[in-house]
């Protein structure tokens, strides 16, 4: 993240985070919402959590808090963890966009 802690402060997400049982923060989601749709902002992993179920659990979490509510989320086009961590759980791809010379977004969403 490139953002300052004040600068994430001053985004309109909501956090939810995981600990593993010595209370250590190993992953965090946040998402924004309005009464019709709920959008993944960020969803991040400690490395030496990753392949645990950490990530799913976080999604699954925002899934059941979306209320039936459609869920979009944007990740890297070439991040094939995340992109298939979104395709297990049931979201389906809408397309890819080059945002900037060389970096492409895959653009997802579930509609529950």
């Amino acid at each position: 993240m490139s953002e300052t802690l004040e600068e994430l402060r001053a985004r309109p997400l909501r956090w939810l985070g995981a600990f593993d049982e010595g209370e250590l923060l190993v992953g965090a989601v946040a998402w924004e919402e309005t009464v019709d749709e709920v959008d993944i902002d960020r969803l991040v992993v400690d490395p030496g959590a990753h392949r645990r179920g950490v990530g799913r659990a976080l999604v699954e979490e925002v899934m059941n808090r979306a209320d039936g509510r459609r869920i979009v989320v944007s990740t890297g086009r070439d991040n094939a963890p995340a992109r298939k961590l979104y395709e297990r759980l049931g979201f389906a791809g809408l397309d890819e966009v080059e945002v900037i010379p060389g970096l492409w977004i895959a653009n997802y969403a579930y509609d529950g």
